[in-house]
């Protein structure tokens, strides 16, 4: 279909022609080409979600045929169905938002096609991974993301912390995609195809199929389900897996919005759900998941109540909400997950442009502790982060109450230990959230201004960078409704998922029936109460507060030491292993076999060249003495 090939190429039409031309194009010619493109994929995307969720038109588009080794198989298709519908309305509306946003917020930078061609390189890139009819083809997606978050973290590559933090994303992610590689491997293995159809014809041919390892009988499903989880918590930010997400807020602030609220970071969380006929038959794998999704929920969650950076406390909230992604895929409720994955990328995108808005009306000054007072003089800026605080704290009639209450209710009804865990590891994370959430609110526009000159200066953002936030506002207000009230996105056998999904386990409540404790919505706005009272009004009882629980604080606010303990396990270790083997094995062994080699030819050659004098007597005295030590061996002997 036309459609589909356009949705998915505009956007590397666009990248690669401004791309090219970076240098030398006009940046006003650049921003228009890859906006213009990627609005035109993104209200195509409505057309094909339409026809795909709504009238159940699915299909699967050949493109070229692409591997062929032996029995292995892998062509280049375009499969949209209603999970790839969804991603793709998401994908494509939120990066056409923050292009958008970028031409207002990068106007004074001197390298803005060289930007706008990034963003759109990543959309498609993204696009591909959601595309996907194979694990191969969602491989080159999965990489080319990775490749363009390096790219667009460390865009401002004179700065030794952007430089830092984009090898630091890419490393870590290299880690998971390690996992996701064996997890593919073992897939081929398995079932002898890569094809997601081929795969999904009949997993449960290999539900009874152990595995040798080292002597111990693996089950095999079990374990390449937790292999290709492992690439979901580098790209997803899990629990051990996280570190590279808040320091990839040195990018800009549209990197921010674009690849680590809405897109990148979900892309984890879409692979779980593409991949659930098969994760249904590994009980463990899906408890392993929602253990891990449970434990990143709320340990990011309490690194946020203390981050300054207005960035790094939502980076940590996007983290926290990934958590309850993950976290209800391994109950085996993946439209719910998928559900959230939808409302979040809307009222997340929302509040890190309109953090974007405040950072550029503070002349990029970051520090919450340097603002307040702000309403007064970004009204508009102040309305939207409003509603994208409402929409995160669950509160009624917000995209967020809707998806975190089917999460909760979920996991609250499920019987089982790991639910229950899952469960008030999410409702204590609900309260964290709205305490945080109103913190950064408060701090950011309540109170007195703590920074004069700053404040005297401030001013509201352009109406390129105001349009984006108010269309992102009508998503976080009304995408939770029509979700759940027309879509019935979270019904697992209803018509609208057409088998696009598979769901483990005893999921198959009715709406009305999955509703969570009653407390948990008036508990999470108390919360955001008590956080509005302390920084809105009562900045001392804060700080008496961080005094009193010094140790917990201290814990929180260096990010419970994950970043050091690394550094003294791993990185210090490997660097002292690295430098024995370069001084000793490499300089002083290796390097020394031809060196001494070569020094000894040279010795010897020397030697040599000492008999070639030029002088008659001495060759007389060899040929002398050679002619006694011949006759001296034949008369001896």
């Amino acid at each position: 279909m036309i459609s589909a090939k356009l949705i998915l190429f505009l956007p590397l039409i666009a990248a690669v022609f401004i791309g090219i031309q970076s240098r030398t194009v006009n940046y006003k010619f650049a921003q228009l080409v890859t906006t213009s493109c990627v609005f035109l994929s993104a209200i195509l995307s409505g057309f094909m979600f339409h026809k795909v969720a709504i009238r159940h038109e699915e299909f699967t588009y050949p493109l070229i045929d692409w591997i062929y080794s032996g029995d292995f198989k892998a062509d280049w298709a375009i499969k949209i169905d209603t999970l790839t519908a969804i991603m793709l309305v998401v994908v494509t509306w939120v990066s056409a938002l923050v292009h958008l946003f970028s031409i207002g917020y990068m106007a004074e930078d001197p390298h803005k096609p060289r930007f706008m061609a990034y963003l759109s390189l990543f959309t498609f890139f993204m696009l591909v991974l959601v595309t996907a009819d194979n694990f191969i083809q969602m491989f080159v997606g999965w990489e080319g993301v990775g490749l363009c978050s390096y790219l667009l973290i460390g865009f401002w590559f004179k700065k030794e912390s952007a430089n830092a933090a984009a090898m630091k994303a890419f490393v870590v992610n290299r880690v998971g995609d390690f996992g996701f590689i064996l997890g593919i491997a073992a897939v081929y293995v398995l079932f002898g195809s890569v094809e997601f159809a081929e795969i999904f014809k009949n997993p449960a041919s290999a539900v009874d199929v152990y595995w040798d390892i080292l002597g111990y009988q693996v089950h095999a499903i079990t374990l390449t389900t937790i292999l290709l989880f492992i690439g979901a918590m580098g790209k997803s930010a899990q629990f051990g897996l996280h570190t590279w997400l808040p320091d990839a807020m040195e990018g800009p602030t549209p990197v921010s919005a674009l690849i680590h609220a809405a897109t990148m970071v979900t892309a984890g969380v879409f692979m779980l759900a593409r991949v659930s006929p098969l994760i249904q038959y590994a009980p463990e794998a899906l408890a392993f998941i929602a253990v891990i999704g449970g434990i990143t929920a709320i340990f990011a969650a309490t690194i946020a109540l203390t981050q300054n950076d207005i960035k790094k406390v939502i980076a940590y909230s996007t983290c926290s909400q990934l958590g309850y992604m993950v976290f209800i895929c391994g109950l085996g409720a993946y439209s719910a997950g998928i559900f959230h994955l939808a409302t979040h990328a809307f009222f997340k995108a929302l509040l890190f442009l309109g953090a974007g808005s405040v950072i550029h009306a503070m002349h990029h000054e970051q520090d919450m502790r340097k603002m307040g007072g702000l309403w007064r003089k970004i009204k508009f800026t102040y309305v939207m982060m409003a509603i994208g605080s409402l929409a995160i704290i669950g509160a009624p009639l917000f995209a967020g109450y809707y998806s975190k209450e089917a999460i909760l209710g979920i996991a609250y009804h499920t019987d089982s230990n790991v639910a229950q865990f899952a469960f008030w590891m999410g409702a204590l994370t609900a309260l964290l959230t709205a305490f945080y959430s109103a913190r950064l609110f408060f701090l950011t526009f309540h109170g007195k201004p703590r920074d004069q000159h700053a404040y005297d200066h401030a001013h509201e953002s352009p109406w390129v960078m105001r349009i984006p936030l108010l269309l992102l506002a009508i998503g976080a207000v009304f995408s939770g409704y029509y979700g759940e009230e027309i879509l019935h996105i979270l019904s697992p056998v209803g018509e609208f998922w057409n088998g696009a999904l598979v769901t483990a386990g005893a999921h198959h409540n009715p709406l009305e029936h999955i509703h969570p404790p009653h407390w948990i919505v008036p508990a999470s706005i108390s919360a955001a109460l008590i956080g509005a009272i302390i920084y809105g009004w009562k900045l001392g009882v804060a700080r008496k507060l961080a005094e009193i629980l010094a140790p917990l604080y201290k814990l929180s606010f260096n990010k419970w030491y994950i970043d050091e303990i690394y550094d003294a396990v791993f990185v210090r270790p490997y660097k002292k292993s690295a430098n024995i083997l370069w001084r000793i094995i490499d300089a002083k062994i290796i390097d020394n076999m031809p060196n001494g080699a070569a020094l000894a030819s040279k010795y010897i050659a020397a030697g040599l060249s000492r008999l070639q004098s030029g002088y008659i007597y001495q060759y007389a005295f060899v040929i002398v003495a050679s002619i006694l030590m011949i006759l001296t061996y034949y008369l001896w002997f």
